[in-house]
């Protein structure tokens, strides 16, 4: 298959062949299972937070991570920043539809792993 390919075909109706190198989808699902684009979904599952709410909810992560991760996230359609024109301006962050579809079964896998915990942490 050459470069390129996989758009065209996803573009024809036809799945995505996710194990492929030029798959689109791969840089989707590398962006949703990195360090940090994990714990934003997880975040903004509930409601819509302002960048500074986030990086609070989110221990760890220094305020040029989440801004990177937001920003990929946002193109790949997962997040929305939303705007307003105030001064200074105010950014609020929330789950597009997409988002809230590949959040929901991460939360499922979140609650699945802290209920077999043991409560001295993992084995």
């Amino acid at each position: 298959m050459r470069e390129g390919a996989q758009l065209r075909q996803a573009e024809a109706g036809t799945r995505y062949e996710v194990f492929h190198t030029d798959c689109p989808a791969r840089d989707v699902v590398d962006h949703v299972t990195s360090k940090w684009g994990i714990w934003v979904l997880i975040s903004l599952r509930s409601n819509d937070l302002r960048f500074h709410a986030l990086r609070d909810s989110i221990q760890g992560i220094s305020e040029k991570m989440l801004a990177q991760t937001l920003r990929t996230l946002v193109q790949d359609g997962l997040v929305r920043r939303e705007v307003e024109p105030t001064t200074p301006p105010q950014v609020t962050y929330g789950l597009t539809e997409f988002g809230q579809d590949l959040g929901e079964p991460l939360t499922d896998l979140f609650d699945r792993i802290t209920q077999r915990l043991s409560p001295h942490g993992a084995g």
